[in-house]
């Protein structure tokens, strides 16, 4: 047994009953790191001297049977946007680490708990990519072919936890930056509803006390059950046990065909298949199609997104982007896609009448999907309409995703699948679907209702333990 690729839950109970000590698996969670992160350049941070030191005083206390957080002696890492002592998020910007940083309030729950925060993972410049690269610290590759990526923005973070360097991640999302990675590497993911887990901490910018539009902080796993357990922590709620024979009966929406969304053949036959062996154990799985007006959603999400993560945008850019929006609502007004250059233009440079606007559509939205949830329990979607690619360091809008039958998608068309739970901040929990006939990972999520979090992730945990769970990636075996 590789102590470091069961996951947390089981890693937890090796260390109750004191098979393995929490300084024995941190040392072999370093030596992980040793062996496979000259190859993937995941972590990209340590403090090892404190965190040995820790291990050493849990280990203490359990051998005198003294009450011990959920996580004590679990080896983690968290991706670096989130603030820690000692160890300032950098977002990969080279300015940002010369500060003096506490640490972000999730960082603090795992560390009440007893996690042990030994490092740091990779992520693009602001969080602002679905590749993980940065002048700073470099590539990460993803563990299953380092040619290609392993997503982003928490990219480094699920390649810890598929490799097994780490036994939980937190990561970040606004555009799929927790899901689109979990995807790609394999792994567990859940993007909560929106507000019910503190982003204080998160960077960029550095000392915000406003919560990000959009953005939420989540986990990332190799099992249902450890997601179940790190949220329960990081959003302080108490920890629900699913009910048995969840799978029976549950009401499926299948939403695999979106006219609007291009989808790889290979991924959605991972994902259709997942859905008939679903109705095989007894669950109701009725395929359909737009659950909201599409084209809107994805005109409503550019606005959102773009004028935020533009909102910090010098003055030059800014005044470059300001005689650029008359071309782009020439070029939105002869039917240019949802998610393009002009959308991304006029969404940089919203007034904030057009703010209320895409507000408004949301809010729309949001009673549309309840009526869909009066009917269905959850929707299960592709993540993605693509599986990991080759990494592609060229501009963003010369970018191109390659689909296993030939065709060529814009790069933009990440944001698709994503979407509609972002915007209407719903739940979405990420899960394994299946290898594809090249043996990458491909990734589906569970939409629920506002705030059905702790459903989500015991749907997931239920398809887990009847269809199909984590897989370590062949490099994980390497030491």
């Amino acid at each position: 047994m590789d102590a470091l690729i069961v996951d947390a839950s089981a890693q937890i109970e090796l260390l109750n009953s004191k098979r393995i000590s929490a300084s024995e698996l941190l040392k072999l969670a370093i030596d992980r790191v040793q062996a496979l992160n000259p190859r993937l350049n995941a972590i990209v941070a340590q403090d090892i001297e404190p965190a040995l030191r820790k291990a050493e005083k849990i280990d203490s206390r359990r051998i005198k049977d003294e009450h011990l957080g959920a996580l004590a002696g679990l080896p983690m890492t968290v991706k670096d946007t989130f603030d820690v002592e000692n160890l300032p998020a950098s977002a990969g910007m080279e300015e940002l680490l010369h500060r003096t940083a506490s640490d972000a309030v999730v960082v603090k729950h795992v560390k009440e708990e007893g996690a042990i925060v030994f490092g740091k993972t990779n992520t693009p410049v602001k969080a602002g990519d679905w590749q993980t690269f940065n002048a700073l610290y470099g590539t990460t590759n993803n563990p299953w072919d380092q040619k290609r990526t392993p997503g982003g923005s928490s990219g480094g973070s699920a390649v810890a936890v598929a490799t097994g360097m780490a036994s939980l991640e937190i990561g970040a999302d606004i555009a799929g930056s927790l899901r689109i990675p979990a995807s790609f590497c394999g792994v567990f993911a859940h993007k909560p509803t929106y507000g019910v887990v503190s982003l204080r901490g998160l960077v960029p910018p550095p000392g915000s006390i406003v919560d990000m539009d959009m953005a939420v902080v989540g986990p990332i796993a190799r099992s249902a059950r450890d997601l179940t357990l790190l949220f329960s922590v990081i959003s302080q709620t108490p920890r629900h046990e699913p009910a048995e024979d969840r799978l029976r009966n549950l009401r499926v929406a299948l939403w695999h065909e979106e006219s609007l969304f291009a989808l790889d053949p290979q991924v959605d036959s991972r994902i259709t298949t997942l859905g008939r062996k679903l109705a095989e154990l007894g669950a109701i799985v009725e395929e359909i199609g737009s659950p909201v007006d599409c084209e809107r959603l994805l005109s409503a999400y550019a606005t959102l997104l773009f004028s935020i993560t533009y909102a910090d945008m010098p003055a030059a850019q800014r005044a470059a982007f300001e005689m650029l929006r008359w071309p782009a609502k020439l070029a939105s007004s002869l039917g240019s896609k949802p998610i393009s250059w002009a959308h991304g233009i006029m969404g940089a440079t919203a007034r904030h009448s057009e703010w209320l606007k895409a507000n408004e559509i949301r809010a729309v939205m949001g009673r549309q999907i309840q009526s869909l949830f009066a009917k269905y329990d959850v929707i299960l979607a592709p993540v993605a309409a693509v599986c990991a690619f080759p990494h592609d360091h060229r501009p963003a809008l010369m970018r191109k995703l390659k689909c296993s039958d030939d065709r060529s998608l814009s790069y933009l068309e990440l944001m698709n699948w994503v979407a509609l739970p972002t915007v209407l901040e719903l739940p979405a929990t990420t899960m394994p679907a299946g290898l594809t006939e090249a043996g990458l990972p491909v990734g589906m999520q569970i939409i629920g209702p506002h705030g059905s979090d702790t459903r989500t992730l015991g749907i997931a945990r239920a398809i887990e333990q009847e269809i199909e769970g984590f897989s370590a990636p062949p490099i994980a075996s390497i030491t």
